[in-house]
């Protein structure tokens, strides 16, 4: 077998997606020497394809909000749909504690992923495609060894003085260490794909994403600017084991299930094989190490029904770029910046989790279909779904609030 040795760099990122590449693009442009590898080549299919506000000010920060607005649909808020109650409700970001981020986008996943791997290129990281980690090992001086392969099956060994694990789903390095635990409390399955002829609002509603509940599970609706729309259900296991024929008559089966559903799709046509993928929410038992850190799903996986992975994802880089830097150049502060991001980032997946257990429960259903805003409960939840949630702001209290008034709606149910 051929090898290949290249020479050290200060850091490698493992993982050319949204953590990723905002990682790489952030550390080349504080001048070290940094590396990213992708197993695949840009552009590629993924989903996830809804962000959120408090996203953007990342994409300012990191030079790309003008290209994201060429390619995304403006989203201003989220519309319910339930079969259980007569009547839908949007509720729009504008009317969250904080008015200074009114909307997001819908985007193909390709284009967006693309835009930010290449960003990295202008900012001076050193990109490999078609470059697959097989192995990391750890050295006593601090020193990490990556061992992967490429294309040709020619076997490349390089050493870093960090790394940074942003590696996905496919959770590299905590399947390594045997740090990654599967929640047993939130298992599920999405089967999706993109469709002409959806049913949509007119106007400034046009970009808005459905959710659309249903016995079994949940539906998406995400529109894209092209006229494409993303419909996606989330299963239950108990559901799915009732499967029977193929993805698409299981799809279309789930869609007929769910009235505003039917509606909705009762002249859309699929554009491109309905596709399965688990939703096994996890997360790793530990987040960063001496030499090592662990970025947006290469840490934890929720379930994305607040469209909270890719806001999740840049925001752990962007606060992990610092526990980098501050170990790289050995500063005094690294103990407090590796408990800032570790309690930061723990913050608003804890916050998004609360709302995901609970989205399916009667009580919540009943809240968001009849918001009030007693106290700012209403903006304050708008603020969460907006994607204020990893420091402590004013939504804090009347989050708390809400919290009571679901809890006393559950027990008089």
């Amino acid at each position: 077998m051929m090898e290949k040795k290249i020479d050290q760099s200060d850091v490698v990122v493992i993982g050319g997606g949204p953590a990723g590449s905002t990682a790489a693009s952030l550390l080349a442009e504080k001048g070290w020497n940094v590396e990213i590898w992708e197993k695949d080549s840009h552009p590629k299919f993924h989903i996830g394809e809804s962000l959120l506000p408090h996203t953007l000010p990342i994409l300012e920060r990191l030079g790309v909000l003008e290209d994201i607005e060429k390619i995304g649909l403006r989203k201003y808020g989220a519309e319910l749909l339930s079969p259980y109650h007569q009547h839908n409700v949007t509720l729009y970001f504008k009317e969250a504690l904080d008015k200074t981020h009114p909307y997001a986008f819908q985007v193909r996943r390709a284009q967006f992923d693309e835009i930010l791997f290449n960003n990295c290129k202008k900012k001076g990281a050193v990109v490999r495609e078609g470059l697959e980690v097989k192995d990391v090992r750890f050295s006593t001086n601090n020193q990490v060894t990556l061992v992967a392969m490429d294309r040709q099956g020619v076997k490349v060994t390089k050493t870093t003085r960090f790394l940074v694990d942003a590696s996905g789903r496919q959770t590299f390095l905590g399947t390594q260490l045997g740090l990654k635990q599967r929640s047993v409390t939130h298992n599920s399955a999405a089967l999706f794909s993109h469709f002409t002829g959806v049913v949509r609002h007119k106007g400034k509603d046009e970009g808005n994403i459905s959710i659309c509940w249903f016995n079994q599970g949940w539906f998406w609706i995400i529109p894209f600017r092209d006229g494409i729309t993303s419909v996606g259900v989330v299963c239950w296991p108990s559901y799915l084991k009732q499967r029977k024929g193929s993805a698409e008559e299981f799809f279309w089966d789930a869609v007929h299930r769910c009235p505003p559903m039917a509606e909705r799709m009762s002249q859309a046509k699929s554009v491109m094989p309905i596709m399965a993928t688990g939703n096994y929410s996890y997360q790793c038992s530990s987040m960063l190490g001496a030499n090592y850190i662990l970025l947006g799903d290469a840490f934890a996986f929720v379930d994305p029904v607040f469209s909270s992975g890719v806001h999740l994802a840049l925001n752990s880089a962007i606060r992990g770029v610092e526990v980098v830097e501050a170990t790289l150049r050995e500063m005094p502060e690294l103990a407090e910046k590796q408990q800032e991001f570790v309690a930061s980032v723990k913050r608003g997946i804890a916050t998004y989790s609360w709302f995901i257990h609970r989205f399916t429960q009667p009580a919540f259903r009943a809240l968001f279909m009849a918001p009030k805003n007693y106290f700012r409960m209403k903006e304050a939840v708008l603020s969460v779904l907006a994607g204020d949630v990893f420091d402590k702001t004013p939504v804090t209290i009347p989050i708390l609030l809400f919290k009571v008034v679901y809890y006393v709606t559950s027990f008089l149910d």
